[in-house]
Formats: structure tokens, sequence, C-alpha cells
């Protein structure tokens, strides 16, 4: 394990699979099971350089998704 990243947190990240949601071409997409680096302690979430490039190849050519989710909008709170 390493440190993490944030100046002055102990935590220490470990290994994990996360779900991580990316905005691209105005459409919010989710993705299981993404390996990621998360500090124990603040919870910061590092992506390793190939669970990014994996990232962005699967982007360019996404398929089908296995499900989809509602999407709501929370209204302002000025009116309501």
């Amino acid at each position: 394990m390493k440190n993490c990243s944030i100046r002055q947190c102990p935590g220490q990240c470990e290994e994990r699979r996360i779900t991580h949601v990316v905005k691209y071409h105005g459409e919010v997409i989710v993705l299981e099971n993404v390996p990621a680096e998360v500090c124990s302690e603040c919870g910061e979430v590092l992506l390793p350089l190939s669970s990014a490039e994996a990232i962005e190849t699967m982007l360019k050519n996404p398929g089908k998704p296995i499900r989809t989710a509602p999407v709501y909008q929370v209204p302002d709170a000025a009116s309501a």
C-alpha cells in the first residue's frame, strides 16, 4: 500500500473495484468494476493509468449498456 496523496491525510491507499461516473459528449455514463486506489481515511480515489486508458478506449466504442438508470434533477432551493 502507498500513502494517500492528500496532504496531511494519514491514510493508506488500497486497491478496490469502484463504480465511476463520467460525463461524455453530454451523456452520463456509469462504469462498474473499475480498478482504483482508494484512501482508507479520506476516500480519495486515484485511477491507475491502466484504468484510465481502458475507460478512454471503452468510451470510443461503448457498445450496449448492461442496464439503464433514471436520472433526476434536484429542484432549485429558491423555488422550492
